[in-house]
């Protein structure tokens, strides 16, 4: 259930952009096409279509289990529908996060506000931690204080419902999150998969009730109020580490591999990269012949670049300078 987990926030195969080599590797053209709309406006448009239909289905699973809730009194169903209720919200602070990235450059923020997706990444998982306390309280409180439930089929039925809805959501948003390269997308995909297991799991504990064992309704309850918390604290981990500057280490292996295609290039000194919303940002540092003209140099660095475009889809922008003399190996 929790196999999806080191995907989320692009550190996986949710990046599966990366390490692919469909293009021509022999001399001529790596000619890097620029449109005349910007890209990041053309995918932060899919991305909050992307939302708002993740918005509706999941709105629409969470009021009918809230239905079957009321009716049933059901405390397993009740937290899985609180944590699909967290999970519709999310797309709120998603949809804020995209509109402002469309924001151009400013004198102040000369980067764009790519930003606030990472910062729309904590408002998540404090949602999924929010959740998870709720989900929790009720659990064990039902454990002390037994009652009995009502409407088993239609509890069952909810469950499965609730299922559907985070599988179609879930598959939804990990494809438009990759076709887009947001990370912040794709965490929340394989979040609304993990849903889809949990809500799973209140079948489970409808057929132990009607089967005679009563707690397992709240049992339940608080197995998926653990399966909660287990997402706050990786995808935490996830979130910070972004926030921080980190990359998956694929990315700088694909950044040595591209230089391998290029002659002249002696060697790859130094290599640093960083998201920014989700576009990718580079820095390499590489070592020449000291023979080189000043021509050699420029037509190194265009076709480094040139491969790099190629080799990382989802790069923006790419800064390559020489080795400083004297300073040895990065």
């Amino acid at each position: 259930m929790m196999s999806g987990i080191r995907d989320w926030f692009g550190f996986g195969p949710a990046t599966q952009g990366f390490g692919r080599h469909g293009h021509d590797h022999g001399e001529g053209g790596h000619g890097h096409t620029h449109g005349v709309v910007d890209p990041t406006i053309a995918t932060t448009t899919r991305g909050i279509w992307a939302i708002k239909w993740s918005f509706a289905v999941l709105a629409i699973t969470a009021a009918l289990q809230l239905i079957i809730v009321f009716l049933s009194g059901s405390v397993a169903l009740l937290a899985d529908t609180i944590h699909n209720v967290g999970d519709a919200v999310t797309a709120i602070p998603l949809w804020i996060a995209f509109m402002l990235a469309r924001r151009k450059p400013s004198k102040t923020f000369t980067y764009g506000l790519g930003r606030v997706e990472d910062l729309a990444g904590i408002v998540i998982v404090l949602i999924i931690l929010f959740s998870a306390i709720v989900a929790g309280y009720e659990a064990i409180d039902r454990l002390i204080h037994p009652q009995a439930i009502s409407f088993l089929d239609w509890v069952a039925v909810a469950g499965f419902v609730g299922f559907l809805g985070n599988e179609a959501v879930a598959v939804f948003r990990i494809r438009v999150g990759r076709e887009i390269n947001s990370a912040a997308l794709i965490a929340d995909g394989y979040h609304a998969r993990t849903d889809g297991f949990t809500s799973l799991a209140v079948v489970l504990g409808a057929v132990g009730v009607w089967l005679g064992f009563p707690l397992a309704d709240p049992i339940i309850g608080l197995l998926i109020t653990v399966a909660i918390f287990a997402i706050v604290w990786q995808s935490s981990k996830a979130v910070l580490t972004r926030m921080l500057d980190g990359v998956e280490p694929g990315i700088v292996d694909e950044i040595h591999h591209a230089a391998e295609h290029v002659r002249g290039v002696e060697r790859v000194a130094q290599v640093q990269a960083r998201w920014i919303g989700h576009r990718l940002h580079a820095d390499i540092a590489i070592k020449v012949a000291e023979t080189a003209s000043a021509k050699d140099v420029v037509g190194i660095t265009e076709a480094l670049r040139g491969e790099l475009f190629d080799h990382l889809p989802a790069l923006s922008e790419a800064n390559i300078r020489l080795e400083r003399k004297g300073k040895g190996a990065y």
